[in-house]
């Protein structure tokens, strides 16, 4: 719901930090969580990186279970997981404001050191993603930033918001997915730094400290991202008769993208350009492989998990 706000805010709390202890952290977002925050997000298995695998009852999930119902905020919280069918699986589960588990990302790819455990970590299936109650996100896992299907398989979905919980920073292995899908990513590292990119690909957030980082950031979850192709009048018209409610806030001369953001409330950029039948990029782009897939006779390239 827009009510008074302009565009889709989600305010996002990134905590990064190795080797601190289950009392510290939750403190931190004990304290985070009640200055007001829709989501935060903790780095890979934080509470015990060789220890062993909790259950969804175990003491990390049921401290910042009570913590999200508490402050009323989601909460990222990434463990060795260990469940009836696997020993270990290497997870992420999202509690929600009421401190309920809705959400669960198992670590499709995990790393090589991971199979050495006792017992080791067995590979995820599938990648979901959860409808917030203030937009799309999908979450992924350290090694899995070097596998695209990954990241493909979440922007199909209609994600808008990736998490990216992990050991180490990435950097620009993570910028390619934000180009090639337009979401936004933002991380949370046993590094103790954070990097948030933009729909467009752009970094626009580093931080990095010593101890422990507390990154805050509000992101826009209704901008909106175009190809120039086919959207040129529309734009143009959309533009000209609501002005006062959005702006053309970035155009990509050489990519031939633009990004369309409002600024007055109660306005939605997604269901205003609907109504001018624009085509977000994701979209073009998925259109554009369906149909020149049906020309060439047989699936080219595109396998998913």
């Amino acid at each position: 719901m827009l009510n008074e706000k302009t565009g889709r805010p989600v305010r996002i709390v990134s905590i990064s930090f190795n080797n601190k202890s289950l009392d510290e952290i939750s403190g931190v977002v004990d304290q985070e969580g009640s200055k007001g925050t829709d989501i935060i997000v903790l780095p890979e298995t934080w509470n015990g990186e060789q220890g062993e695998p909790e259950t969804l009852e175990g003491v990390t999930v049921s401290r910042m279970a009570e913590l999200a119902e508490k402050n009323k905020t989601y909460i990222v919280c990434p463990i060795f997981r260990k469940t009836e069918y696997a020993k270990r699986l290497n997870s992420a589960i999202l509690l929600d404001r009421q401190g309920k588990v809705v959400f669960i990302y198992d670590k499709v790819f995990p790393y090589w050191s991971e199979f050495d455990l006792q017992p080791p970590t067995g590979p995820g299936l599938e990648a979901p993603v959860y409808q917030a109650d203030f937009g799309c996100i999908g979450i992924a896992i350290c090694f899995d930033v070097n596998f695209p299907e990954v990241w493909k398989r979440m922007a199909d979905q209609g994600a808008e918001l990736i998490l990216w919980v992990s050991a180490y920073s990435a950097g620009t292995t993570l910028q390619a997915h934000a180009i090639n899908h337009n979401y936004y990513i933002v991380t949370s590292t046993s590094a103790g730094d954070c990097i948030v990119y933009d729909i467009t690909g752009e970094e626009i957030f580093y931080e990095k400290s010593e101890g422990i980082n507390v990154s805050r950031i509000t992101l826009d979850l209704d901008r909106r991202i175009y190809h120039q192709d086919f959207n040129i009048e529309k734009r143009d018209k959309l533009l000209a008769e609501h002005g006062d409610s959005i702006q053309e806030e970035i155009f990509m001369e050489r990519e031939q993208w633009f990004v369309l953001k409002a600024v007055k409330p109660g306005v939605s950029v997604r269901e205003t350009a609907k109504k001018y039948g624009m085509e977000e990029l994701r979209d073009y782009k998925e259109r554009s492989r369906r149909e020149i897939d049906k020309m060439r006779g047989w699936r080219f390239i595109g396998k998913t998990i």
